[in-house]
């Protein structure tokens, strides 16, 4: 109720105008001017994304069915907060459903069975169909999740094909081992698939995370139980008609669509699941270890939430910074795990970099994410929206620097103010939660073993940014900084061989790479008798 009654405040102040301005006002803290956006009561009318959604059952057993219980839940263009598609609602039963389908296709069906380069050829046909359906999928990311269609289509689908293409090339060449023993026995290992995977993907990037699990359990031939986030279900859909047409057999590749309490626990909790993947919150995370422990003791890997470091040097090209330091925050509204949310900047470059940081958020592009330029859509949903607000108004009262930003961008949809703050200090809460917005938090440092320190005084570690021309400083950061990832003057460099993952409360295991294999493979020794061998 607080955040709803602080949204219609803000609601209330802004201007009519159809395009930001800027206003002046002394910072008391500082004594010097700060410039705030002045925001439209209404984004112009929005652009009517190019595709239809023609996906919206459940896709079980190679066919789209509906429901169990025949219900429907309401997907939302978040450009608007109105419902675009109903999509089936899937709980308990659907999961039945699509497990015993999966068992059957990995215990009687072809794919186990199949060679490799033959399920290799499958995923490559894949690739193949969403470069033809580049367009129709983009719109839909990014009708469904408000992000950037430029993005979508210049980036995210091209990745998306990449990886399932770099996983396809991974499917004959999983392999065991020969042994050497000290007695006369033959000792091989067997690489073999886990069995049935179920797969929770979040909502900030449906496509891309769908890849990072899905490629590497068809890889080593597994097969599929995907719950889609309830936010953003229609991608996952679309891709599954595009493995269908492929010639996925059925059975392989589950998709049911619905929410976490119902269908997202009860995939967890299923006893005919044998490995769980889950990306989302460190909550949610801990909810899905319990379950999978108090079902089957199912192996489990996380890729959760972070607070991620980005420190720049007292040496550091502050032009240069600041771009890298806005990228590694507003990418993708802000709504990344891995963003760069503590921007560490050292005392000696802190008030230009304050400055600059400013105006490059007062620079950054608000708007319909259909229209040519937009850098920043709107947030996920109104539950996001509101968050992000919250968090706005703790830093605030925590005494924070509001450079600029701080408000509702527009009168309709989740759209916010690109925001950042100045002078944050460690034990603010915008500087220990993850805010998933677009909110820059910046601390001032003295120097590296201080940074060190700081940094590490999270509760996660999943990635890191350094910005600095000397080779032995990042050399020092790097291996001091108890992350999964570290960024060397660069930030959010992904490519399908870089594993991908967190230390402490960030997650377990890794995804992308060689890595993301061992999650979906046991290992099996086999010992057999040699009579009278010429050698051990």
């Amino acid at each position: 109720m607080a955040a709803r009654r602080i949204s219609s405040l803000l609601s209330r102040s802004l201007s009519a105008s159809a395009s930001f301005l800027l206003s002046r006002g002394k910072n008391p803290s500082r004594g010097r001017s700060i410039y705030r956006f002045i925001t439209a009561t209404a984004l112009e009318e929005p652009i009517t994304p190019p595709v239809q959604i023609s996906y919206t059952q459940h896709f079980i057993n190679g066919k789209f069915v509906d429901a169990a219980s025949g219900k429907t839940f309401p997907a939302y263009d978040p450009r608007t907060g109105e419902v675009i598609a109903h999509v089936a609602e899937g709980d308990n039963e659907d999961v039945n459903r699509a497990v015993a389908a999966a068992r059957k296709a990995f215990d009687e069906g072809p794919w186990p069975k199949m060679s490799a380069y033959e399920r290799s050829l499958i995923m490559l046909r894949f690739a193949d169909l969403v470069d033809k359906h580049r367009d129709e999928l983009a719109a839909l990311e990014s009708w469904n999740s408000g992000k950037p269609y430029e993005q979508s289509a210049k980036s995210e689908l091209p990745s998306f094909a990449r990886l399932f293409r770099y996983y396809a090339g991974w499917a004959d060449k999983i392999h065991g081992l020969t042994v050497p023993a000290d007695s006369n026995h033959y000792v091989q290992t067997l690489h073999e698939p886990i069995g049935v995977a179920g797969q929770i993907i979040p909502w900030n990037f449906p496509l891309i995370m769908l890849a990072w699990k899905v490629g590497p359990a068809l890889a080593c031939g597994n097969t599929i139980v995907l719950k889609s986030a309830e936010q953003t279900p229609l991608t996952a859909l679309h891709a599954a008609k595009l493995f269908q047409e492929a010639g996925l057999p059925p059975g392989v590749l589950n998709v049911v669509s619905g929410y976490g309490p119902s269908a997202g626990a009860a995939l967890a909790s299923h006893m005919n699941v044998d490995k769980l993947a889950f990306t989302g919150s460190t909550e949610t995370g801990k909810i899905i270890l319990e379950l999978a422990a108090k079902s089957n003791l199912k192996s489990v890997t996380l890729e959760l939430g972070g607070k991620s470091p980005f420190i720049v040097c007292e040496d550091a090209d502050v032009d240069k910074a600041v771009e890298l330091a806005h990228h590694a925050l507003f990418f993708n509204q802000g709504q990344c795990c891995c963003a760069g949310s503590r921007t560490y900047v050292h005392e000696r470059v802190y008030d230009e970099f304050i400055e600059k940081a400013k105006a490059r958020a007062l620079r950054r592009v608000v708007g319909d994410p259909f229209k040519k330029g937009v850098e920043q859509g709107p947030q996920i949903d109104s539950d996001q929206f509101e968050k992000v607000l919250r968090y706005i108004r703790s830093g605030v009262e925590s005494n924070a620097t509001l450079e600029c930003g701080g408000q509702r961008f527009g009168s309709k949809g989740y759209f916010i103010q690109p925001t950042v703050f100045s002078n944050v200090q460690d034990d603010m809460l915008i500087a220990q939660d993850e805010i998933f917005g677009p909110v820059q938090s910046i601390l001032k440092f003295k120097n590296v073993d201080e940074v060190i320190r700081r940094s590490n005084s999270t509760r996660y570690g999943l990635a890191a940014g350094i910005f600095t021309k000397n080779v032995d400083t990042a050399n020092t950061l790097s291996r001091a900084l108890r992350v999964g990832t570290v960024w060397v003057n660069c930030f959010d460099v992904f490519d399908a061989a870089i594993p991908f993952g967190g230390y402490k409360m960030s997650g377990i295991g890794r995804e992308k790479g060689i890595y993301s294999l061992n999650n979906y493979l046991q290992v099996k020794a086999v010992v057999t008798p040699l009579k009278n061998p010429a050698w051990l």
